[in-house]
């Protein structure tokens, strides 16, 4: 539960920070006629998300036992790939991401086409929401956590995303926004280490790839996997009580280097030259 309301808090407030931009910069311009193409493009493309994320858990099921761990194991490895280029593209496109959608809400405007507002927020959200699907799947298939638990975990993320998304559109200056991409940032990539560690697991035991060497130690006396807190472990960072040398060395050179990869990338400030320095904000641009 824990893991998806994690996940869908973050990705989901991306999708309510990038309408809230759209719908604030149509209101403050007087074209609030063009909402409803707006919210037609993100009911698309949440559309498309669940059609995605059905296929995906559909292709699981219905897949033997051994191709299961396969698939299962390809997807997180996916997940984390997807995950941290766009971790890395957003923070570094955070400055001039409002700038940007203001500038495509315009042109949309111009050619005074439906489609063309529809199409724009179709885009915009598509590409958070298909990242998020890919993440959620990945997470359910190493989550001990009931389907109904997953689920509400990730229900209560969005939920509390729309609030905070609510809370943009409003005006409201009191949400640290790049705080908070710098944090959810740093957690998403501790998730993914833990799901990169579960992915070449699954890989080893559907003999897709060979033996990834010894397990060095076995801490099951200290924490089990059968318990409560050691399934989270599982879940969250990727903990194995008996791990093998490849796991733990991808999990730690992944970990280790995507925090360093994250909080040395250069934000871009419009017109001026990339500096790790700016205090542009995300709605500010």
């Amino acid at each position: 539960m824990l893991f998806s309301f994690l996940v869908t808090l973050r990705e989901g407030f991306e999708i309510a920070l990038i309408i809230a931009i759209v719908l604030g910069y149509l209101a403050r311009t007087g074209n609030r006629q063009a909402f409803g193409p707006v919210w037609a493009g993100v009911g698309i493309a949440a559309l498309v998300t669940v059609a995605a994320s059905g296929a995906l858990v559909v292709g699981i099921a219905e897949a033997s036992a051994s191709a299961q761990e396969a698939f299962e194991g390809v997807t997180m490895l996916l997940a984390v790939g997807v995950l941290t280029w766009m971790v890395l593209w957003m923070k570094r496109q955070a400055a001039s991401i409002g700038g940007d959608l203001r500038a495509g809400v315009d042109v949309a405007l111009r050619r005074g086409s439906l489609w063309a507002m529809v199409g724009l927020a179709f885009s915009a959200v598509i590409r958070e929401g298909i990242e998020t699907a890919l993440f959620l799947v990945a997470g359910a298939s190493a989550a001990t956590d009931s389907g109904v638990a997953f689920i509400g975990g990730g229900v209560a993320g969005f939920a509390v995303a729309a609030v905070l998304g609510y809370g943009i559109y409003r005006g409201s200056h009191l949400l640290p926004i790049r705080q908070f991409f710098t944090v959810s940032g740093i957690v998403v990539i501790v998730l993914a280490a833990g799901l990169l560690s579960n992915g070449l697991m699954e890989l080893q035991e559907s003999a897709l790839i060979p033996t990834l060497g010894g397990r060095p130690w076995d801490t099951d006396g200290l924490l089990s996997m059968t318990t409560t807190l050691g399934r989270l472990a599982h879940t969250l960072i990727g903990y194995d009580s008996a791990p093998t040398w490849g796991q733990i060395v991808a999990y730690w050179t992944y970990l280790l280097g995507g925090i360093a990869a994250f909080t040395l990338v250069r934000v871009r400030v419009p017109g001026r030259a990339p500096t790790p320095k700016s205090n542009a904000a995300v709605g500010r641009s």
